[in-house]
């Protein structure tokens, strides 16, 4: 089987799991009293300030579960996802206006999560129980250790308190004047990028500086698992019979590992780093809010704590999609480094 056709087979049986994610959120909105229910429905405050019973009648709240379950897709596929009465906002509008400072933490902190936890993991094993093993170990375990928070509040008080050196929040308080401001050209809505479609490089640099310590703390937690992961992947791979038997042939070590070893002990990894990159595009909660960080996190995180159900469902609904497409991306991934599953 080819990598195009097996791509295709993946994406059509991702179909049905998408759909039972959003009937399995559905059916977990029949535990709620039909008068919250109604609010999933609305699509504006006006029709938020309806009377509930009106709204039951409407949306057929008031007939049986498949009927509901009809009307509920109706809408969900339409892009209504309910109105947020603490955000006082439709709830997709919320999501799509916080999705991309989630998305723009992830693209900048995924990389030296991943290839630093790769790396750090194949020097851990080459010089296994050796000086660089001790400490890529000793990294592995003080970084999976260090509560988010605390880390997070550490090192603004190290740079930032003391120091006045990156900083907290989304912007600068004058370069968030213009980001705030009608002459604000907001494309993609990632800063980095539309500050340089917008020509605007101070405030791509003062963007980059305000990620720095958000990013140095997921670095910092997120790496340990993947060292260790690494670590005991390619051990195992280095004992294996055709390693053994290329270094019998009087290959070098590095050729080995870089063309041979590194290749096959990077499966397992694939599935764990999707599953990070996933985890931090749909944001991180403690990080976004210990560093003042208005991504997809905190819209979840706050309205669960204000009990916005139709914030916190439109928020669940995104998450799963995003894991499910994760794990597609991780079995296009593994079927491009090892042909053989492609055949199962």
């Amino acid at each position: 089987m080819g990598l195009g056709t097996y791509i295709v087979r993946r994406v059509l049986l991702m179909i049905p799991t998408i759909l039972g994610v959003i009937i399995l959120i559905f059916m977990i909105t029949q535990l709620i009293p039909p008068g919250q229910r109604a609010v999933l429905y609305v699509a504006s405050e006006k029709g938020f300030q309806k009377n509930r019973e009106e709204l039951i009648k409407e949306f057929g709240l008031d007939k049986p579960w498949y009927i509901q379950m009809g009307n509920w897709l109706s809408q969900v596929f339409q892009g209504n996802l309910g109105w947020s009465e603490y955000w006082h906002q439709p709830v997709l509008q919320g999501i799509l206006q916080r999705f991309p400072y989630s998305i723009e933490l992830a693209l900048v902190a995924a990389p030296p999560i991943i290839l630093l936890g790769i790396y750090l993991g194949v020097i851990s094993a080459v010089h296994k129980d050796k000086l660089p093993d001790h400490l890529s170990r000793v990294f592995a375990i003080v970084g999976w250790s260090l509560p988010t928070f605390w880390l997070g509040i550490i090192l603004i008080a190290i740079f930032y308190g003391n120091f006045g050196l990156f900083g907290v929040g989304m912007l600068s308080s004058e370069t968030m004047k213009v980001f705030e401001s009608a002459s604000w050209n907001r494309v993609t809505g990632m800063i980095l990028v539309d500050s340089l479609i917008n020509g605007r490089l101070d405030i791509f640099v003062d963007r980059l500086a305000h990620l720095v310590l958000p990013v140095t703390t997921l670095t910092i937690v997120y790496i340990a698992i993947l060292v260790r992961l690494m670590r005991s992947s390619m051990l195992e791979v280095l004992n294996k019979t055709f390693v053994v038997a290329a270094r019998a042939k009087g290959l070098d070590l590095k050729t080995v590992i870089n063309k041979h070893a590194r290749r096959n002990a990077l499966i397992p990894v694939i599935t764990v780093s999707g599953l990070i990159v996933a985890g931090l595009m749909n944001g991180v909660v403690i990080t976004e809010t210990v560093f003042d960080l208005q991504g997809l996190g905190r819209f979840g995180a706050e309205a669960a704590i204000n009990r916005d159900i139709p914030a916190v469902l439109g928020f669940s609904l995104v998450a799963a999609l995003l894991y499910v497409t994760a794990n597609l991306v991780v079995d296009v991934l593994y079927a491009y480094l090892d042909p053989r599953i492609r055949l199962g």
